[in-house]
């Protein structure tokens, strides 16, 4: 009998509440967390057990995990995964929660939308220099700047989107509802102020068809990868 099995996340800036009650319901039928894995988790079998999860952001600088840890064991909460700046706690089910008040939860998505942002950003920043590159520059020059902002605006696309979903998850536990609401049209806007401007320096019905083609490739990657993942899951289930 399987021992360990793989789910797939939604991603923890989009699906948060999402991916912990499905956590929850995996523990019930004896499936238990263990560990992360690539966009996603690993389970391992168990007896079942109504467990809750909660996630926690934080940096940790040398020295501070036992401490940091303790304050959560201290509260109920068992330390179960890490990666980077994310952390995953679980306690049987009843346990007050991690977060109970405004200001503790915006601070928790604050660090996350600060990491988050400070990933995200220079590769925004990089891509918008290949992009001018590639405008301005002639002959091989452009060639070479013409790839690699394809190649980095597919990245950027994700990584950009990500980090509003951070930072929209942080105004929302603020209440800062008009914020939140700019954070989710924002990257609509993006797309089409880049698509004009794309358009401005290209012949308009080949610009166009690029522009869409990275776009959807930038937005089809991830969901690919996801689905190719969650396939190759089932499969090994049967």
């Amino acid at each position: 009998m399987k021992k360990t099995k793989y789910i797939t996340s939604g991603g923890l800036a989009f699906s948060e509440e999402k991916d912990m009650k499905k956590l929850q319901r995996f523990s019930r039928e004896g499936w238990h967390l263990k560990d992360f894995a690539f966009m996603g988790y690993t389970l391992e079998k168990g007896e079942p057990a109504d467990f809750i999860y909660s996630v926690d952001y934080r940096t940790l600088e040398d020295g501070e995990e036992d401490e940091y840890l303790d304050v959560f064991d201290s509260s109920g909460w068992s330390h179960v995964a890490s990666a980077a700046t994310i952390h995953l706690f679980r306690a049987p089910a009843g346990t007050k929660p991690l977060y109970t008040d405004r200001e503790t939860t915006v601070e928790k998505y604050g660090r996350n939308s600060a990491w988050i942002g400070k990933a995200a950003l220079p590769l925004v920043l990089l891509t918008g220099i290949a992009w001018a590159g590639a405008i301005l520059s002639t002959g091989i020059l452009n060639a070479f700047f013409f790839v690699a902002a394809v190649i980095l605006t597919v990245m950027a696309v994700p990584a950009a989107w990500t980090a509003l979903t951070a930072y929209e998850n942080k105004w929302k536990a603020a209440g800062r509802i008009k914020a939140a609401s700019l954070a989710k049209v924002l990257p609509f806007l993006i797309v089409m102020g880049a698509l004009i401007a794309f358009v401005g320096f290209s012949n308009t019905n080949a610009a166009v068809k690029m522009f869409l083609s990275m776009l959807a490739g930038a937005l089809a990657l991830p969901l690919l990868v996801w689905a190719v993942m969650a396939s190759a899951n089932r499969l090994r289930a049967k």
